[in-house]
């Protein structure tokens, strides 16, 4: 790589990074900044907003920066506590995902025979499942009034932060299965196994430590398929609930009024946009320096 392409590369690494702090923040302080900003909150109904001629939303004006939805509830607010909402289902995926699949991906690779094979099985079980069909299902079966498993799992965030990781940890297993095959034969591996070491030690202080890398990667892949996915169950009526405001919940509601009302979609998807972006920026980057998911699917 060339010096000039390096720094370009460099430039937009930390662009991205700075876009993803930003966003991170809003989230973090969305009460806040809507407060300090004399914003109403993300329920609060302004009829007058409305268009006076037939009472239905209207644009951005002084009053409302990003205009009202049909109900009168300020877009912009909504928006701001949107990415607290679908950061966090993001995040609790991306974590449950990573859970799942690094646990089970070292113990199929570092075990091998009979606990590799069911383990793999699985993992190819997982993967040759349509992605969306199984999200859907999964979440229509328990989105009724009784949940599912004697009501443990009811419709909510819960719900779809399961059903997420649910389709993200086979990808997350497969590769790390892969790459504990080949850390595994390394001669401080062995020296470890000559040294008394239980397998659960092994797995933590030497195999783990040596997939960090693998695991920053993963997060830049997980996170933005997650914020999608969430945004799709939301289209297709199944993920987050319509009293929460999520950016997948926003663009949904603004579809029947789309193009009219085309700024209760414009905003949330640019920020839905802005947030997959630089995170698939980051991790584009951080692939091309390590070549640590050669190979990944879902």
């Amino acid at each position: 790589m060339s010096p000039a392409h390096r720094r370009s590369g460099d430039a937009g690494l930390r662009a991205a990074l700075a876009v993803l702090a930003a966003i991170f923040l809003v989230g973090a302080f969305a009460p806040a900044i809507v407060s300090a900003t004399g914003l109403p909150g993300p329920g609060e109904i302004d009829a007058s907003s409305l268009s006076p001629l037939f009472g239905t939303a209207s644009g951005p004006s002084s009053a409302h920066w990003f205009g009202v939805d049909d109900l009168g509830r300020d877009i912009l607010s909504r928006t701001i506590y949107g990415t607290r909402v679908s950061l966090g289902v993001a995040a609790s995926a991306t974590a449950l995902s990573l859970l799942v699949g690094v646990s089970a991906g070292m113990i199929a690779g570092f075990r091998g025979g009979l606990v590799d094979t069911v383990i793999s099985r699985l993992i190819e079980t997982f993967m040759v499942i349509p992605y969306l069909l199984l999200a859907a299902g999964i979440a229509a079966s328990c989105s009724g009034e009784g949940g599912c498993f004697g009501g443990t799992l009811r419709p909510g965030i819960p719900l779809v932060v399961l059903v997420i990781s649910m389709t993200s940890w086979p990808g997350v297993a497969r590769l790390t299965r892969n790459q504990t095959i080949a850390i595994g034969q390394a001669d401080y591996i062995a020296s470890a196994r000559v040294a008394g070491l239980g397998t659960p030690r092994i797995l933590l202080t030497e195999i783990l430590p040596n997939l960090s890398g693998s695991i920053l990667v993963f997060v830049t892949v997980l996170v933005p398929q997650a914020i999608l996915a969430e945004a799709a169950l939301s289209f297709l009526g199944v993920g987050v609930p319509a009293s929460t405001p999520s950016w997948g919940q926003l663009i949904v509601r603004a579809v029947p009024s789309f193009p009219d009302s085309w700024w209760a979609m414009l905003f949330p998807g640019l920020a839905l946009l802005a947030t997959v972006f630089a995170i698939t920026v980051i991790g584009d980057r951080l692939r091309d320096r390590s070549s640590l998911l050669t190979g990944w699917s879902r």
